[in-house]
Formats: C-alpha cells, structure tokens, sequence
C-alpha cells in the first residue's frame, strides 16, 4: 500500500451511510488509506447534521457539484436503488473511480454502460454486496474448488427477510415495494452474488415471480400504521443452472420471519458445505459445516466444522469496517494494485440472472444469460483449514 490516500465523496447520506452498520461511522477504521472529503444529498439539513459529525469540509445539493471538486479521486454511491443507474453513469464519466450499493443498475443498458466506462477510463468499480469478502466466504470458495465435498451438484441460497414494513424503519419504506426495487434487487442480490463467487456464472435462469399481497402495513415504528401499496414482485424463486448439471436456488421474498436453515448449502458427490450467516456470528452454529464421507480415510461419514482461527484477524477487520468494507476493498484496488473481486462485470451478470428472473416469470421459459464476468478469488487470507 502506498502512502497515498483516495479521496472520496459521499453521495446519498441516509440509512445506508448514517446508521451503526454504515459507511460513515465506520470509515475511522481505514483513515490511513481514505480521506472524507465531500458529502452530496439534497436534504439540506440531513446533509449539514452528516457533515458537522464527521468534519468533512465540503458538502453539495447535487452530484453535479459533488464531481466538480478537483481533489475527489473517488465516489462511494448511497443512493437508491432506481438511481443507482444513471448517477454512476455521470460518476464514471467525471472519470471517478466507483464504490457503489447493490444492485449495479436496473437496467442491462445501463449495466453495459458502467462496465465500459470503467474500462474505456481505466477506473475501478467496485459493487455490493460486500459478502465474498467475508473471510468465511473465501474459505467456503476455496474447500469448495480444493473438492472437499467433491464434484457440486446443486446448492441453496436463502437470503430473503420479511422487508423494511415488518420492523420499525426510521425512513418511509414505500419505495422497497415499487416498480425498480423490490426484494430481488434488496435481498435477492445477496445470495446470487454469494453463488456466483462459490460456484461461478450462470448460463440460464428460471423463476417464479409475483406479489404476494397488493398493501403492505408497516408494523412498527414512526411510521407505524402506513399502508404501502405493492407494484414490484414481493416474492419470487429462482433456478440457476450453472451448467454441467450443476443447479442452485435461491429465494427472494418479503415473506421470511424467520428460519433455521444456513444461508447457504452447497451439496457435493462427496459431502456437503453450510455456510451460515454471519461473520462472528452468535449462536450454536459454526460460521462453516462441512459433511464428509470417509472421513480421514475411514468409512465413517459425518458433520465437522473446519478450524477458521486462522481467519480470525481477517474477521474482526470485517466485523469492525461493516458497510465501509466495500470502500476499504475500493482503496486496496485503487493504491494496492488488488484485483477487483466485486466488480462491474460481476454485478452486470447478476443484475442479467434477476431481470431474467422476471422475464422467466412472465413467459415460463428458461431464460439465456449471456454475460459472463472475470472470477477474481477474493482477497481474505485463506491459509487452509485445519480439521
């Protein structure tokens, strides 16, 4: 790492940047390698309380004043989603570098557009979900291709919820139910980045898809009692079909109170792999199982959780950064020279596999992807398992 710092702007200071797990009370962690140098929102006093918190000197109404600023190396794009499109558009063309909220767009159009205006500029894009950065993620990947479990066969992926309306959120969550959000491009986008980092890309998708109920009521809350009339698909199931008869699920849906299962299950010729929630995650369940058979050479089969010890740095850096891992991942790119493991190419396959989705919904038919995507290993440590 040089001694250079990146510096960045923030684009959109709401929940995503405000709240304990976001980007802004978390940057404090990698300040020997970012500076905080702009904020940009539309809401003026939002936008004045952000800035007197975190000291940052200049603060914007509009992303074009944000890309005015000269010394800007960089934006970290907070927006919602239905705009995530077209501001990063502008973004790359100002020819800033990019740290952008999942999912990349909306649209393939202007997917194709991001991924080559990064190129055509030479500038880094990196896009959440942060997952595969995960150091449980990247051992996951890597007993995986060392054939732990043995040639895969299919997996799960269940990373759905109940939605914004069955808690008690501090903003209006009408716009999670409308057309161009959702829970397929909220929740969704999860479990397809994380398959995608496991196994690969997809070749073709299909689905079902619908909404479940036309009116959502907010549970809880200040906002308690609002009813949110539903126009984007609340509840939708996937099949992706990696090729070589290798199949995965995943759900995406507002209909998830709870569940036990692993987040996600990769089953093998020869064994099987959960990987559950989160790092340092509490609760009785390791943070990876694997099932083995002939287990040391025996003929016994049977559950054993790999030693991660050897990750626990790696984890606690990830614990702490939360939200602002994917712009300490975005500076390691920028002034370390490390390959991208969440780039634009990535993001633009996956956003194809959840539009594909829908299509495949509409017309019951399996739907061809075409894009495919650079399969960078992540960079957490992975220094083999010890059983």
């Amino acid at each position: 790492m040089t001694e250079k710092k990146l510096n960045i702007g923030v684009l959109g200071v709401g929940e995503i940047a405000l709240g304990p797990h976001g980007v802004l009370p978390n940057l404090r962690h990698i300040a020997h390698k970012v500076n905080l140098v702009a904020l940009a929102d539309p809401v003026e006093d939002r936008l004045a309380a952000a800035a007197k918190t975190y000291a940052v000197p200049h603060t914007f109404a509009s992303l074009d004043e944000l890309l005015q600023l000269d010394e800007l190396d960089a934006v970290v794009n907070l927006t919602p989603i239905p705009a995530h499109g077209d501001t990063s558009r502008r973004i790359l063309e100002a020819g800033k570098h990019l740290a952008l909220e999942k999912p990349v767009a909306t649209t393939m159009d202007d997917a194709n557009a991001i991924v080559q205006l990064a190129e055509e500029q030479g500038l880094t894009v990196v896009v959440s979900p942060p997952n595969m950065l995960y150091p449980s993620r990247s051992e996951a990947r890597k007993l995986i291709r060392d054939g732990v479990i043995g040639r895969v066969a299919f997996a799960r992926a269940r990373p759905s919820g109940a939605g914004p309306a069955a808690g008690a959120p501090w903003r209006d969550p009408s716009w999670f139910y409308q057309e161009g959000s959702g829970p397929t491009f909220d929740v969704g986008v999860y479990g397809i980045h994380e398959l995608l980092g496991l196994l690969g890309p997809v070749r073709r998708v299909t689905a079902f898809s619908g909404i479940t109920d036309p009116v959502r009521t907010v549970r809880r809350g200040p906002y308690k009692g609002l009813e949110i009339p539903v126009t984007a698909d609340d509840n939708t199931l996937m099949l992706l079909d990696f090729g070589d008869s290798v199949f995965a699920t995943v759900d995406s849906t507002f209909n998830v109170y709870a569940s036990k299962g692993p987040r996600i299950e990769i089953y093998g010729r020869e064994g099987a792999l959960n990987v559950n929630y989160n790092i340092n995650q509490s609760g009785p369940a390791p943070q990876l199982e694997v099932y083995r058979t002939d287990i040391n050479g025996s003929e016994f089969d049977g559950w054993v959780a790999p030693n991660l010890g050897h990750l626990s740095g790696a984890e606690t850096w990830a614990l702490n950064l939360k939200r602002a891992l994917l712009v300490d991942h975005l500076a390691d790119c920028v002034l370390g020279g490390t390959s991208s493991a969440l780039g634009a190419d990535l993001a633009r396959h996956a956003l194809e596999i959840m539009l594909g989705a829908y299509e495949s919904a509409r017309t019951g038919a399996a739907v061809p992807i075409d894009s495919t995507f650079t399969d960078v290993q992540p960079p957490a440590p992975s220094l083999g398992s010890q059983w």
